[in-house]
């Protein structure tokens, strides 16, 4: 080991001299020399902003970005609003791109063409709702003349109720108001006119409508991919990152919300389709057809045409059998509501019910009809890409690179190694968040996580500094289940877990409280 000791001696003997060589020079210190630091002050000028509060200016600075935005917004609108016989198809195309998108990737995975996979799921498409729609069209026809008659008789039944049941409606009253609604359909015979050659333009806007969103859906099925990252492309460097994993996020809750919502409208379809079969009310296939569709629009949809039925029902077999129709319709609306959107539809697309009540309506008034079947499903994926760049504002670093891919893990098990003697597998029930019985608290998840970022900055602050050992910073609630609370704050992470389960917002809130109690404590 003697050559490492004679290295190790001239290695120091260099540094030695690397240091005295660079050594600064011995210059002679002047005392005389004042060497305080100086500083130097400069008046601001005077500006009109001097004599103002500094709320109000605040407040202004607020407002004029305030109208800003709702001007872009009203611009956007309106732009929208003049090319709606093109947006209107593409939005349609995109829900049917993500009701069809499955079934196209398994015909390419088993190796056929991109362009005869996206042709074959859009033929087969057209022939299901052709064949449907084939099969309403030929029923209605087919049970015309017996609904006519059945619809007179149940018209005389319903003037006979009115006559003799409690309103006590004379004859002369009845007589009456039929004449003015007679009278009211001849004066306004020249708007229904023009309403119908309005119709023949609106057929016509449908026509082209239906051919774009043919081709729109094709290149969806073909290319969507491509044409997701062209988009990306075209957007400037920083923030085509967190678009691109934002829209990756927000495609799988479109592809959930599309699923999950048709699968809710065949349920309530044949429910409420069988029982008025049951009960013998004409029209029973395109009536639960119009549950169907329906269906598409949350929370309301069915309950109208529900109504449709029950009034169906009530003009062609009478009251008491509508009173059934209408049983049926509660029934199958409390199923959907607490069984099958909870269930189906998960925590992917969870939105608070008035969310999508002032959707439904901003939608039904800024596009109509189709307005509001595509205003929740643009809801939802709204919500996922704010969702995920709020709690995801990293990983831009590589992104970008050519193995980079999005990937979802379903374990099956693990193995844990923790020392010597220390070595298990552990099933999925043992490692994963047991979400059975917590559904209240995944519905209200967002609003607490909204509740504790905007009202008790202060308790998250607690929660990371004195609980979890971690440093003052920003810290933001990211999401909650039963077992515990995320926290994030810039690139750090935080897992607060809760001493006991939670399954219910109001569980939360007094675990929320009890462990802010334990953190004050802890001062």
């Amino acid at each position: 080991m003697s050559w490492m000791t004679r290295a190790r001696r001239q290695a120091r003997t260099r540094l030695a001299r690397a240091r005295q060589a660079a050594a600064a020079p011995p210059f002679p210190v002047d005392h005389a020399v004042d060497r305080s630091p100086r500083m130097i002050t400069v008046e601001r000028a005077s500006t009109v902003d001097d004599g103002i509060p500094r709320g109000v200016r605040i407040a202004g600075a607020w407002a004029w970005r305030i109208i800003l935005f709702v001007a872009a917004g009203y611009l956007l609108l309106r732009l929208i609003g003049v090319l709606r016989v093109v947006v209107i198809p593409v939005v349609v195309a995109l829900l049917l791109a993500a009701l069809f998108e499955p079934a196209a990737a398994a015909l390419r995975r088993r190796g056929v063409n991109r362009s005869l996979a996206g042709g074959a799921v859009l033929v087969g498409g057209l022939l299901v709702v052709g064949g449907g729609l084939g099969l309403i069209v030929r029923t209605f026809v087919a049970q015309f003349d017996d609904l006519s008659a059945q619809v007179t008789q149940g018209v005389d039944e319903v003037q006979t109720w009115l006559s003799r049941g409690p309103l006590h409606l004379s004859q002369a009253q009845l007589s009456d108001g039929i004449e003015r609604l007679q009278q009211a359909v001849t004066n306004n015979q020249g708007a229904l006119t023009s309403g119908a050659l309005s119709t023949a333009v609106t057929l016509g806007e449908m026509l082209a409508g239906f051919f774009v969103v043919l081709f729109t859906l094709f290149f969806f099925l073909r290319d969507g991919g491509q044409i997701w990252q062209f988009l990306c492309r075209l957007l400037p460097g920083p923030a085509r990152a967190p678009i691109a994993r934002a829209g990756h996020y927000s495609w799988h809750t479109l592809v959930s919300y599309v699923r999950a919502t048709v699968l809710v409208a065949f349920v309530d379809a044949v429910g409420i389709g069988v029982g008025l079969a049951v009960l013998g009310v004409p029209l029973a296939l395109p009536l639960a057809a119009l549950v169907f569709l329906g269906a598409f629009i949350p929370v309301i949809g069915a309950t109208l045409s529900g109504a449709v039925a029950v009034l169906v029902a009530l003009v062609t077999v009478g009251p008491v059998k509508a009173l059934i129709v209408l049983a049926i319709v509660i029934a199958v609306q409390q199923l959907e509501g607490h069984v099958l959107q909870p269930l189906i539809m998960g925590r992917a697309v969870a939105l608070h019910p008035l969310a999508v009540i002032l959707a439904i309506a901003i939608g039904v008034v800024a596009a109509g009809i189709v307005g509001g079947l595509v205003a929740v499903p643009l809801l939802a994926v709204a919500n996922t890409a704010v969702r995920y760049l709020a709690a995801h504002p990293s990983a831009e670093a590589f992104v970008n690179f050519k193995d980079f891919s999005f990937f979802r893990v379903k374990p099956s098990g693990a193995h844990l190694v923790a020392g010597f003697g220390r070595i298990v597998d552990l099933k999925p029930e043992q490692f994963l968040t047991d979400l059975a019985g917590a559904e209240a608290l995944l519905e209200a998840e967002q609003g607490a996580v909204d509740h504790m970022n905007e009202d008790h900055r202060e308790a998250m602050n607690l929660y990371a500094t004195r609980l979890l050992g971690g440093e003052p910073a920003d810290w933001r609630c990211t999401g909650c289940d039963p077992d515990g609370m995320d926290m994030q704050s810039g690139a750090k992470t935080l897992r607060l877990d809760f001493p006991e389960r939670v399954t219910n917002a109001t569980a939360l809130r007094k675990m929320l409280v009890r462990l802010a109690a334990e953190a004050r404590a802890r001062a």
